[in-house]
């Protein structure tokens, strides 16, 4: 069974920074495109980045780009999210999410990904 934990969520000020992790357990990363998604109240879940299974690729959404970078750490099962000069609108929910059916593609759809984590929350005030 695949079981996927964030961690790293919290409550910091605009401009600051946070790092989410994400543990995969079962044997299915390495081969698993990876993607955050985040989920603000009132909102539907959202694609923020997503990541191939080397690493050697990966997208984000425009309201990122340039903030955030994801990576992960194949030997450590472990899938990254690195957050700098949060913004209030960047409150969320955050999930990472698993696709085993796609090493080199990435899938903003959520409906794509086969796996999910129970979310971490990330607040920012201003």
């Amino acid at each position: 069974q695949v079981q996927l934990v964030e961690s790293g969520g919290g409550s910091v000020q605009a401009g600051d920074s946070l790092r989410l992790s994400c543990i995969v357990s079962g044997r299915t990363f390495s081969s698993s495109s990876m993607g955050w998604f985040r989920q603000a109240p009132g909102k539907d879940r959202e694609f923020v980045a997503g990541i191939t299974c080397s690493g050697g690729s990966t997208i984000y959404t425009d309201s990122v780009q340039g903030r955030f970078t994801i990576s992960r750490d194949n030997a450590e099962n472990t899938v990254y999210l690195q957050m700098n000069s949060l913004k209030p609108e960047d409150t969320a929910v955050y999930y990472c999410a698993a696709r085993g059916r796609s090493c080199y593609y990435i899938s903003k759809t959520r409906e794509n990904y086969d796996y999910w984590g129970q979310g971490t929350q990330v607040t920012v005030s201003s």
